[in-house]
């Protein structure tokens, strides 16, 4: 893939001493004098870029600004790539603009390089056409010249989204500047074989090999990779094996060692052979990676390796290069595996009840993994230990993690397996030992309305919308939320105490609109799960004649609060079960 680079310039001048008649001119910069070194701060930005962190970014370049006064083009550059990496191509927009306007620390071919490739990725063809025809008629600021640099970035951005239509339209437009030898180059089939793979017609990729090899085009090494990328995309693995016989053979042929598979054709075969489950191909495939010499095996053919191994079910294999990569970490830290790895380890030994291997693994997860762990990464953990547990039979294991797991977390997604393995450990453990508190409607039906043990409206004590805070300012000193009605009566809202900020405001102001608000026919039991659900404090009740159009603007009769829901609880073994922690 066609990748642009910064080209680094020597930072602006930092002017220490100030402009005088008196100074003379040979002496006025003297050499001892510092130079602004934005260096660090370009550096910090390209870090913040990978983590996606956009604000901090902005946030530091501001302070930047004030501290040091106009950047310069190498750093706004990197706050320009910072954008189109997270998406922001607007704000990439309106940085351009700065750096392109009189007063600013200009633009160059690397500025409309990343403008134009964000948009791309933005799919904003239109101003991305806009963009090059006025470098073409010499009008853009800077006056950059068009090369096929450019054409490539936005080329690459519209392959990566899979839009061949717009592709193939630029090149028709500016395909001349990019040609070789007055035909298409092989770079130019590279981009457009991924582009059929990423479109999801990969079998458009195989077609253009014809193409290429009618014009007398000789495939490279990436052309094969995304020949074999798009045979596995196919399913037909037996094809992309004939690519890798062939590259091999013309390799030896050529004495041309850039004809050689690398770490990306084995990797990507690894791939391949783990979704179609053939471990034994897997195997040799490895077995023919690990012995080429000239081949450096890095993190990410070693994880392809596991991944595909426990896709074909084959735990032991999976531990086995598992252990080679913490052998290889030792001596190079670049090896460290990730966290992910750690977690797919564990998914695959925890399904199985491995509770000492999940465990182990769980303990060398921080000490040992590179890279971040971030939150949903070690409540995957806990949750994991936990499900080994379980399946492992150790139910007070089990317990201990899911009660650490409620007290750490606060809550735990059902639709994981995690939720799922706390759902089962719930079962068995049985309502006298759960730990998520169910309490018990035993005074209740839940299919009974809930007409039936609504609060009246009036005993509620609603508060006028036009009164003013200051007036009924010890009313939410007692209580959460009060309802608010208009002159007719009718409740518009309800105003929460952390909503109370302004005496001097009316409570219409302040209140949240409109009120939650449920038929008197509605169950109890659908009226409870709206509470616990949606964290209501208070539901509202009308009339069901009342429901149309406007509801909530209608005559309440009654109310449903949570204090009221809590005060029928009751910690029993009988009636409907409800969850008081949702």
């Amino acid at each position: 893939m066609y990748r642009i680079s910064a080209i680094s310039t020597p930072g602006t001048p930092l002017h220490l001493l100030p402009s005088s008649s008196s100074v003379p001119t040979r002496r006025r910069y003297p050499r001892s004098s510092r130079r602004l070194n934005l260096k660090p701060l370009t550096t910090r930005i390209v870090l913040l870029t990978r983590r996606r962190q956009l604000d901090q970014i902005v946030e530091e370049v501001e302070s930047a600004k004030k501290r040091y006064g106009r950047l310069n083009t190498i750093v706004m550059n990197s706050v320009l790539e910072a954008c189109v990496h997270c998406g922001d191509v607007d704000l990439a927009l309106r940085i351009f603009h700065e750096m392109a306007e009189p007063g600013g620390c200009g633009v160059d071919s690397i500025t409309y390089a990343t403008i134009l490739k964000g948009l791309g990725k933005a799919r904003r063809i239109d101003e991305a056409f806009q963009m090059l025809e006025s470098i073409e008629n010499e009008t853009a600021a800077g006056n950059p010249k068009l090369s096929p640099s450019l054409i490539y970035g936005l080329l690459d951005a519209l392959i990566n989204a899979g839009d061949l239509r717009r592709a193939n339209g630029l090149l028709a437009r500016f395909g001349t500047l990019v040609q070789e030898h007055g035909g298409p180059s092989i770079l130019i089939y590279n981009l457009l074989m991924k582009g059929y793979i990423n479109s999801e017609s990969p079998q458009g990729a195989v077609t253009l090999l014809d193409e290429m090899l009618r014009l007398g085009l000789e495939p490279d090494r990436l052309t094969y990779n995304t020949l074999i990328h798009a045979c596995i995309k196919c399913g037909d693995l037996g094809a992309a094996m004939k690519f890798l016989k062939e590259m091999k053979e013309k390799a030896e042929e050529y004495y041309d060692g850039c004809l050689q598979p690398d770490v990306i054709t084995y990797t990507t075969l690894v791939k391949g052979f783990g979704d179609a489950k053939d471990l034994l191909s897997l195997q040799e495939i490895y077995a023919e990676m690990k012995l080429c010499d000239r081949l450096f095996v890095d993190r990410t053919a070693f994880t392809a390796v596991v991944d595909a191994m426990l896709k074909c079910g084959s735990t032991s294999g999976a531990l086995c290069v598992f252990g080679e990569i913490l052998k290889r970490s030792g001596a190079n830290a670049a090896l460290r595996p990730k966290p992910h790895l750690y977690l797919s380890m564990m998914r695959a030994f925890a399904v199985q009840g491995d509770y000492g291997m999940v465990r182990n693994l769980y303990l060398r997860l921080w000490p040992d993994s590179s890279g971040t762990i971030s939150n949903a990464v070690q409540q995957e953990a806990d949750s994991l230990l936990m499900e080994a547990a379980l399946n492992d039979g150790q139910l007070d294991e089990a317990l201990g993690m899911l009660s650490s797991i409620v007290r750490r977390w606060k809550e735990i997604p059902w639709t994981s397996s995690g939720g799922m393995a706390a759902v089962r450990l719930e079962a068995l453990l049985g309502f006298p030992k759960s730990i998520l508190r169910p309490h018990l409607l035993n005074k209740v039906i839940p299919s009974d309305p809930i007409e039936s043990i609504m609060i009246p409206f009036e005993a509620t004590r609603p508060l006028l919308g036009t009164l003013q805070l200051k007036n009924v300012v010890m009313r939410f000193y007692k209580e959460q939320v009060v309802p608010i009605v208009d002159d007719s009566g009718s409740c518009i809202g309800l105003l929460h105490r952390e909503d109370c900020n302004n005496l001097d405001a009316p409570l219409v102001s302040m209140m949240r609109s409109p009120p939650p608000f449920v038929s008197t026919t509605t169950s109890i039991g659908r009226v409870v799960d709206l509470v616990l659900e949606k964290k209501h404090k208070m539901v509202i009740v009308v009339h069901c004649e009342n429901l149309n159009g406007s509801g909530y603007s209608s005559k309440a009769v009654g109310a449903f609060t949570r204090a009221h829901l809590y005060r029928l609880c009751e910690p029993e073994q009988k009636a409907a079960l409800v969850d008081v922690n949702k």
